[in-house]
């Protein structure tokens, strides 16, 4: 007689195959920095679209970009890694300095290869590599700092994460723009059910220096506008394309049972489901893989649609990926038949960082029962048949929130995040 296999990954602990817990949160977003900073500025509705004032943008589409403000990497971290790192770095190491905190554990103290870093990034430190090439043709190759040999590198987030924090596990860099956001985490929980007890993972992107934005306007996306409150507009009749931002989140996840033997002091929910896809080429007849993604997600957790209390969404800013969104969430839930919420309306798309960040809003709307709003969407178009959560939050019982993302050439991921209470020992 033969029986079914377990879902426990063959040699890894038992329960490693449970959804994996997240117990902290960090946070680097043009609207705040500090998860709560950022929380508190999201349920008021303040943006953080900003002209760009390092240098002349004007021949750049609106000259708007989603910029943390005031940051001074100085006050945060050590001086001797201020030299060797990009601010998407300085930002990236910032935000898992906050989420282990917030989640009151050192990885130096777990067991020698059961805490990774596992991050998305999908441009690495573009300022510091330019600023370094411009050296190279203008002073010469002896100007060239040495750290440009790993400073600029997409993984280098990744790879200062765990050398900071003590974190021999596998470490992992995915590549998948906005997508991988949510694909970083999807990687985590294969870690996890691998032996790990603990990741920090999720997104953080900075890549708004003159080539930075130069390589962002090539895509033909940008927005036009340079005023914040129409430059944006997901959903919206009068949407011009989007705006591209720097930061995102980090988050500390955990196996339920390491997290409940260390005595965790918070679980903010669990990461119950997730899928990746990919859109089949141009004119193949083929639909676009954001639904499946989203079904997908759902049967990994065990949930029907009718389960999801709020969808945060990719929103694209572009009125043909809006509709094609819109198309999707119409065939999962019905028309207006579920909350939606677009809170990056307030930072810009931030690549990896911003589904990252879209997770991390997800937990805080299950911890307080308040679904975040978009802003400046005063004209949505009733055609895309959505429950747009705006201008003001929306409280709910929560339980379980689907978030979406899409990257640039056809990546989709979904991500299902659902409220859980801190297990206890008997």
């Amino acid at each position: 007689m033969t029986t079914a296999p377990s879902r426990t990954a063959q040699g890894a602990p038992p329960g490693a195959a449970l959804p994996p817990v997240f117990t902290g949160i960090g946070v680097a977003a043009p609207n705040g920095l500090g998860t709560e900073e950022w929380w508190a500025a999201t349920l008021r509705g303040e943006h953080g679209l900003r002209p760009v004032t390092e240098y002349d943008a004007s021949g750049h589409p609106g000259g708007l970009v989603g910029r943390v403000p005031d940051f001074d990497a100085a006050r945060h971290l050590p001086g001797r890694l201020l030299p060797q790192t990009d601010r998407v770095t300085r930002l990236a190491l910032v935000a898992a300095d906050e989420a282990l905190k917030d989640a009151a554990v050192d990885p130096a103290r777990l067991p020698e290869y059961g805490a990774s870093a596992v991050t998305s990034n999908a441009t690495g430190g573009f300022e510091f590599t330019h600023r370094e090439i411009r050296k190279l043709w203008t002073e010469g190759p002896a100007r060239v700092s040495v750290y440009e040999s790993f400073a600029w590198f997409y993984a280098v987030n990744t790879g200062q994460i765990s050398i900071r924090h003590g974190m021999r596990g596998p470490g992992a860099v995915v590549v998948a723009d906005q997508a991988g956001g949510l694909d970083a985490l999807g990687q985590a929980r294969r870690v996890l059910r691998k032996g790990g007890v603990l990741a920090v993972s999720g997104g953080v992107e900075s890549a708004l220096d003159p080539w930075g934005l130069a390589a962002h306007a090539s895509s033909g996306t940008l927005s036009r506008s340079g005023d914040p409150a129409t430059a944006y507009l997901p959903f919206d009749r009068r949407a011009l394309g989007t705006v591209v931002g720097e930061g995102g989140a980090l988050l500390t996840l955990e196996t339920p049972r390491h997290a409940e033997e260390r005595d965790a002091p918070r679980i903010y929910g669990e990461l119950a489901g997730y899928a990746a896809t990919f859109d089949p080429p141009a004119g193949s007849g083929r639909p676009p893989g954001l639904e499946r993604a989203a079904r997908l997600a759902l049967a990994d957790a065990g949930l029907a649609p009718g389960d999801v209390d709020v969808v945060f969404a990719d929103a694209a800013g572009l009125p043909a990926a809006d509709a094609a969104e819109a198309a999707a969430l119409r065939a999962l839930f019905g028309p207006g038949g579920v909350p939606v919420s677009v809170p990056k309306t307030q930072t810009g798309r931030l690549a990896s960082g911003g589904p990252a960040l879209d997770v991390a809003a997800a937990l805080l709307a299950l911890r307080d029962g308040l679904v975040p709003p978009a802003v400046h969407l005063d004209e949505v178009d009733p055609a895309y048949g959505l429950d747009l959560v705006r201008d003001t939050p929306r409280a709910l019982p929560l339980r379980t929130a689907l978030v979406l993302a899409r990257g640039h050439g056809g990546f989709n991921a979904a991500v299902v995040v659902r409220g859980r209470r801190r297990p206890r020992t008997a």
